[in-house]
């Protein structure tokens, strides 16, 4: 059975010395209390990313780490931009590509995202997409089109790379805002993404959600909203509410499977 996922995505936080302490502080928790559902990953600044691949390593946690932005280039003068090849030999295998603050403060269209989700893939690492519609959008009842037209324009042709392929649902009008969706719009969302993804040829693939999830309405958005595990942010910065989450999702996840 395919294992859930659960990225905690530290945004902007943290310098190295609070990375290390965290990071020791989720690998004590997981190793006290195993989770055998889901995979746990941690998506650290650039600047944590060795500190923390070398706490995992040394701890033999069983957790992977991805980055949170990566260039769609290989190489060249592109100052303040970290390329595909030096995230792998950090021992990254993961890349959130598109995450709504890159595509809302960085004017990261979906051009850019389509060549970064390509450069991250032909680098052999994995991509979680990330896709999800503004609060207009929405009330206007445009949103199955919106994200569709985002999935398609982002994996057109990669079928052959379904097995690195993950898609995080963001609905942005519920991130960092305290809000989220209901169960029932969320699972209405992994139907037309799924549905999608499936025309694709990515049907394998696992769909995330991301916005505002806790450990208090983790267990409900895993079964009532058929989602495969979760990308977190704030929740993911405190040891205790983030491996709720991870054992809220672990818990849930084969008796909805």
């Amino acid at each position: 059975m395919t294992k859930a996922l659960v990225i905690g995505n530290w945004k902007m936080n943290l310098d190295y010395v609070e990375a290390v302490h965290l990071t020791r502080q989720v690998a004590t928790l997981l190793a006290s209390r195993p989770v055998e559902r889901v995979e746990v990953v941690l998506a650290p600044p650039f600047v944590d990313l060795r500190s923390v691949t070398s706490v995992l390593e040394a701890e033999h946690a069983s957790i992977g780490v991805a980055a949170q932005h990566v260039s769609d280039r290989d190489n060249g003068a592109f100052t303040g931009e970290v390329s595909v090849a030096m995230l792998k030999r950090l021992g990254v295998a993961s890349v959130i590509v598109g995450h709504s603050e890159r595509r809302t403060m960085y004017h990261m269209d979906d051009a850019i995202v389509a060549s970064t989700v390509r450069a991250v893939l032909r680098g052999g690492l994995a991509a979680v997409l990330c896709v999800g519609e503004d609060l207009a959008t929405r009330e206007a009842g445009e949103h199955d089109a919106f994200v569709s037209e985002q999935l398609t324009r982002a994996l057109a042709g990669l079928e052959e790379a379904a097995q690195r392929v993950t898609v995080a649902y963001e609905p942005i009008w519920a991130i960092g805002t305290g809000k989220t969706a209901t169960a029932a719009e969320i699972q209405a969302m992994m139907v037309t993404i799924r549905t999608r993804l499936a025309a694709l040829g990515l049907g394998a693939s696992r769909v995330l959600y991301g916005g505002s999830v806790n450990a208090d309405n983790a267990a409900e958005i895993v079964t009532e909203g058929d989602v495969d595990g979760f990308l977190v942010g704030g929740a993911s910065l405190k040891t205790e509410p983030f491996g709720a989450i991870v054992h809220a999702c672990n818990d849930c996840y084969a008796e909805r499977r």
